[in-house]
């Protein structure tokens, strides 16, 4: 949807009347009230600025609008757009306040901030929440979900001694499973800022376009079942030597028709050698299993390949297999199957660099606004020139109450959480004590742009911090 003035609940139309006579200003923030987890990785609200609020409305917009409420039975100001339109050429008059994205904060952080300076219009900050809310949960929520899965892995690998790349231990396949592009770019990019495993090509879109990135992830070409079984049952074997014939890191799916045949039967002889001189060429043959259980049918591959292939075993006692070979596990993937599969692992004493992680609709589709508890709230308005902190307090729902006053984000040396971030009323900022809410958007102009590269290494900087925490640990 391009028309702003539409990307919102239909009630919002209603709420300038409803406000205080003389109500001049109302200022809103957005953060994770609680949830999954300790803390959030922030990330996203760039390209919902970059794609909604650079682009002004037009008469054509406003007449929309106008047409659509009209037959809703809501009601619509049409000359506050219009004085929108006129006086700020289309663009929406808000000051967007924000986190770097990539920080990594913990739960109860403002992550933005928004307010209009214009009194006459102190009713947009509340009009667009569905919009900007929408556009900060999401990735945010992907983004720590795909952090949580990180601090797992590494974890193993730190224990086990691993040496693979980290940074492609965890693939994203979720491109087909999202309900939108616009989720699978999004959402893709989030994961992106952990890892850099994907096949979702709406993701590598949105990197470029929206956060300057000529190419934020890779893949290794791969088969599917429709390459194998177009050859025909009676022709697996040419199937499979045909793929291990690319002069390339390949990855072979394996249970079109009876995977352990395949393992038993079939990875002999010829198999054999041909992955092997793969691995002596520094190539990589990856192997998948796509069906059976999650969680012990990747280890069981793993043991069936050390039967075939050998494997070395490293100082602190964990085994991996030879020749560049590797199982990439990507069905029935999400956080706790990890654990799981990882701590089985452990048991067995089979190393990380064993196996690759493909995460899909587990990874885009499975968190929603309530993963995190995700809301925006007022809390500042001004009323006839007098400024007051507002919030809501729900009696029967503490974990709701929203907080007082205008917002920033600050260090603070007495704070023990993994950050020391803490927040307070902006009133209490000390002279020369910086705010980490930076003005980010402000009347069409995106004040300041970051890159991705940027970002990871935000973020890349914050997970040390957070890697290491004893909330973490535990």
């Amino acid at each position: 949807m391009k028309n702003i003035i539409l990307n919102t609940d239909s009630y919002k139309t209603s709420h300038k009347s409803l406000y205080p006579p003389g109500t001049e200003k109302v200022t809103y923030y957005i953060e994770a009230r609680g949830g999954k987890g300790t803390c959030t990785l922030f990330f996203g609200l760039q390209y919902f600025i970059k794609e909604y609020l650079m682009k002004p409305i037009t008469k054509e917009d406003i007449v929309e609008a106008r047409d659509i409420l009209q037959i809703h039975g809501m009601p619509f100001d049409e000359e506050d757009w219009q004085y929108i339109l006129e006086e700020y050429d289309g663009f929406l008059p808000l000051r967007i306040e924000a986190l770097e994205e990539g920080m990594i904060v913990p739960i109860g952080t403002p992550l933005a901030q928004v307010t209009c300076y214009d009194p006459k219009l102190f009713w947009l900050p509340g009009y667009i929440e569905t919009a900007l809310l929408r556009a900060v949960w999401y990735p945010t929520s992907v983004a720590t979900e795909s952090l949580y899965c990180k601090s797992a892995l590494t974890r193993y690998y730190d224990k086990c001694k691993g040496d693979s790349p980290l940074d492609y231990l965890l693939h994203d396949f979720g491109s087909r499973g999202a309900t939108t592009v616009e989720a699978s770019g999004i959402g893709g990019l989030a994961h992106l800022v952990n890892f850099r495993g994907t096949d979702n090509l709406p993701a590598l879109y949105y990197g470029k376009h929206y956060y300057g990135e000529v190419c934020a992830g890779e893949s290794i070409p791969a088969s599917e079942h429709s390459v194998t079984i177009c050859w025909g049952r009676d022709k697996e074997k040419e199937a499979y030597l045909n793929m291990l014939q690319q002069p390339n890191d390949v990855s072979i799916v394996i249970d079109s028709y009876d995977m352990w045949d395949t393992l038993h039967g079939m990875f002999c002889d010829e198999f054999v050698e041909t992955i092997k001189n793969r691995g002596n060429n520094h190539l990589t043959t990856v192997l998948r299993p796509d069906s059976g259980d999650p969680v012990r049918t990747p280890l069981a591959v793993i043991l069936k390949l050390m039967d075939t292939f050998g494997y070395t075993t490293n100082h602190v006692g964990y085994r991996t297999l030879n020749y560049n070979i590797k199982v990439l596990q990507g069905d029935g993937i999400n956080s706790e199957s990890v654990a799981e599969i990882l701590n089985l692992m452990d048991e067995m004493k089979l190393s990380i660099d064993n196996i690759v992680f493909g995460m899909g609709g587990a990874l885009l589709q499975n968190v929603n606004r309530d993963t995190h508890s995700m809301a925006m709230k007022a809390n500042h308005v001004v009323v006839n020139g007098v400024g007051k902190g507002i919030n809501k307090n729900p009696v029967e729902a503490p974990e709701k109450a929203s907080k007082i006053g205008v917002q920033a984000v600050v260090y603070d040396p007495h704070n023990t959480s993994f950050t020391g971030i803490t927040s307070i009323p902006k009133t209490l900022l000390g002279e020369g004590e910086q705010n980490l809410l930076r003005t980010v958007y402000l009347n069409g102009i995106l004040v300041e742009e970051q890159e991705l590269r940027h970002i990871v290494e935000k973020a890349e900087s914050c997970f040390e911090q957070f890697y290491n925490s004893p909330d973490e640990e535990n």
